[in-house]
């Protein structure tokens, strides 16, 4: 076994700074461990007692009779790294930290910590400051929180990893209240050793684990998340991620209109989008989704049939459902008339969706038969049925119901139970119905089952690409003709252009170009020259001289620097106007896609891709991208229009992310805008950019 299965299923466990008083924090571990009747040796370690809760007490970690697995460490902050030293020196194998006053409290908290790191040697170390670990699945409790004193633990296939200790017993407490069963629940908290990767990895080799729930602060080495979930993606367990910190007072300033639009939540999101991870966009989706995914059903599409004996609450349930893009069809003729021979009279509204059988709650019979009708129906990939006020005035004969009509399909099947009525559904999310009582909640859930049937992880392009060279590239904020020329070297197509610093010479430029042209100012100390009256488009030859004057005039009143030069630039016309950027920030660089133009900002119809550990993006990738925005079907023949040149797209992002992986932290800032994208067999141009480059 290694390190991190022993700490999860330790055979021995001392308990440094143990109390005889089970009611005090220090006193709770060894209590918890014989209240889950824990089957392997406990060593309580106390110089001043001799037995604990029966158990022989020993005066140091020297005079244990054998190596313990685990120690849990309860001593202060200032005395935690004795323990730790002497755990490694006797070949524990993981110790917990229980002590509070490390990073989280300042420079001198963190120098402890520094300190805890250096005595644990090779040994591995769970915290400082969390609340420990619970293993339910084999009554393993290692934790000292108040929030543990439950007798029953709900046991099931959900493992959750926490980096807030508090919100770990949270998870557990509703999880126990709505019936839904955790296998593992890891408290990681300041990690200086051990972090959340680490036990999405253990995780997905767990085989009571069957989805990983995550409460996620900050991913501090995104290379190794990126490992740790794909990993769980190979071995079928879906990750669910709930990432606080989604609220930013605003975008740090950047050069670039990327820098404003990234954002550091966008770039979770990316990272999460390419590892399959679900993001949970409320705290109550963290159990509410996993609930939903743990019994391994299928969602294959987006049909869902509402069953239901109470007609608003159905209501409420596919209007939520339409909201988030599923369909509520009505039942196929043959499906109708089914449901029609299950109920005699005109109470039922079996031709619409959500169908309303009366009376179902109190009759299974008919709740069994429409049940079955509508799992066997092709117009459906899962049913959400309504539990109003009859059905939860025998809560069980519902549940019983439902429950044994799950093995006559593999389509989704939950529950919305419209009362408040907590006991019945924990009843029926225990007998295998996930049930919730928001329809928000259903419909997070089926997006959740969606989201996990149909993603795939991309495969990386397998070409190796030689290098370009770069070494006599100028350090700092580079002007578009540089930048542009940067991006020509990695095989981005720019626009055609002259640079001038006179009228005469702008005149003649424009007229070598041939027809309209645009004149824009060449600085590296203004990059964004729209807003100074820096660019003038759709120009004559005979025009350009002119303009030129009057433009130097305007910007050096608004921006308070005279330009000296400028850039004469064939006018791109008929074509759809994207920004192509890069963003790098703690989680790594990230290539964003979007409307481009001056409006960039404004509209905010972007998507992002982070780069892989090596190289660029796949052209899967890059086609995915473009085929998420908003702005999509202007590049795909929307209303007649002709189709853009959606392989030159493809290409130039690729070559772009590969500029980006190439420079590495080197590239500070990289942006084009616009990127015109032009008629299918035309290609496209960059007609602007900006790119800073580090010393």
């Amino acid at each position: 076994m290694d390190a991190i299965s022993r700490l999860l299923k330790p055979r021995s466990v001392a308990v440094i700074g143990a109390s005889g008083d089970p009611a005090k924090t220090a006193g709770r571990p060894v209590a918890y461990l014989l209240k889950h009747a824990f089957a392997g040796a406990i060593y309580p370690v106390n110089p001043k007692l001799d037995r604990i809760a029966g158990l022989a007490c020993y005066p140091d970690l020297a005079s244990l009779p054998a190596v313990p697995d685990v120690g849990i460490v309860l001593l202060g902050a200032e005395r935690a790294h004795l323990a730790v030293r002497e755990l490694a020196a006797r070949g524990a194998a993981a110790a917990i930290v229980l002590a509070s006053g490390y990073s989280e409290t300042g420079e001198e908290g963190a120098r402890r910590q520094a300190q805890l790191k250096e005595a644990a040697g090779a040994m591995r170390i769970l915290g400082p400051n969390t609340i420990g670990l619970v293993n339910l699945t084999d009554h393993i409790v290692l934790s000292a929180s108040g929030a543990l004193e439950m007798n029953r633990f709900p046991v099931g296939g959900i493992g959750v990893v926490s980096q807030s200790g508090g919100i770990l017993g949270s998870l557990l407490s509703r999880a126990a209240a709505r019936g839904i069963g955790l296998s593992k629940l890891i408290s990681t908290s300041n990690e200086v050793d051990l972090e959340l990767s680490d036990f999405v990895s253990a995780l997905a080799d767990d085989e009571a684990t069957r989805v990983i729930a995550l409460y996620v602060e900050a991913i501090r080495h995104p290379d190794k998340f990126r490992a740790a979930a794909l990993k769980a993606a190979r071995a079928g367990k879906p990750i669910v991620a709930f990432k606080i910190g989604r609220s930013e007072a605003g975008a740090q300033a950047a050069v670039s209109h990327t820098g404003a639009m990234a954002g550091a939540d966008r770039m979770y999101d990316a990272l999460f989008r390419q590892t399959g991870v679900i993001r949970a966009q409320s705290f109550g989706d963290l159990l509410d989704i996993p609930a939903a995914l743990v019994g391994g059903r299928k969602l294959r599409g987006n049909r869902v049939a509402v069953l239901t004996s109470t007609g608003g609450a159905g209501t409420l349930v596919s209007d939520s459902l339409g909201v988030s893009g599923f369909a509520t069809p009505p039942p196929d003729p043959a499906t109708a008339a089914a449901l029609r021979a299950l109920q005699t009279g005109d109470h039922a509204a079996l031709d619409r969706n959500p169908i309303d059988v009366t009376l179902a709650g109190l009759q299974p019979q008919l709740l069994r038969g429409a049940i079955e009708v509508l799992l066997a129906s092709p117009t459906y990939d899962a049913l959400a049925i309504i539990v109003g006020s009859s059905g939860v005035a025998q809560p069980e004969l519902m549940a019983d119901a439902i429950r044994q009509c799950l093995p006559l399909s593999d389509k989704p099947v939950v529950a919305y139970v419209s009362p408040h009525a907590p006991e019945a559904t924990a009843l029926l999310t225990e007998r295998g119905v996930p049930a919730f009582a928001a329809a928000e909640s259903c419909t997070a859930a089926l997006a959740g089952m969606l989201h996990a049937s149909r993603w795939q992880p991309q495969e990386q392009d397998a070409a190796v690409v030689a290098s370009v060279a770069v070494d006599d590239l100028p350090c700092g904020s580079l002007d578009e003709a540089q930048a542009k020329q940067l991006f020509a070297r990695f095989g981005v197509p720019c626009a055609r252009e002259r640079i001038v610093q006179t009228a005469d010479e702008a005149q003649r430029a424009a007229r070598e170009l041939g027809g309209r042209v645009v004149l824009k100012i060449l600085s590296r100390e203004i990059t964004h020259k729209s807003d100074v009256g820096g660019v003038a488009v759709n120009l004559a030859a005979e025009e350009v001289g002119l303009r030129l004057s009057a433009m130097a005039d305007a910007v050096a009143a608004k921006a308070h620097v005279r330009p000296e030069r400028f850039l004469v630039q064939e006018m791109v016309a008929g074509g759809t106007e994207l920004i192509l950027g890069m963003h790098r920030d703690a989680l790594g660089t990230a290539i964003l896609l979007g409307m481009g133009g001056v409006t960039a900002e404004l509209f905010q119809d972007t998507t992002m891709r982070l780069l892989p550990p090596q190289g660029g993006l796949s052209r899967a990738d890059a086609l995915s991208m473009a085929q998420e925005l908003k702005t999509w079907p202007l590049l795909d023949g929307f209303r007649g229009r002709a189709k853009a040149d959606v392989e030159a797209l493809v290409s130039a992002i690729v070559a772009f992310s590969r500029m980006a992986a190439q420079l590495g932290d080197r590239l500070l800032e990289a942006e084009i805008n616009p990127l015109f994208v032009l008629p299918a067999g035309q290609g496209v141009r960059a007609a602007d950019g900006v790119a800073v480059l580090a010393g």
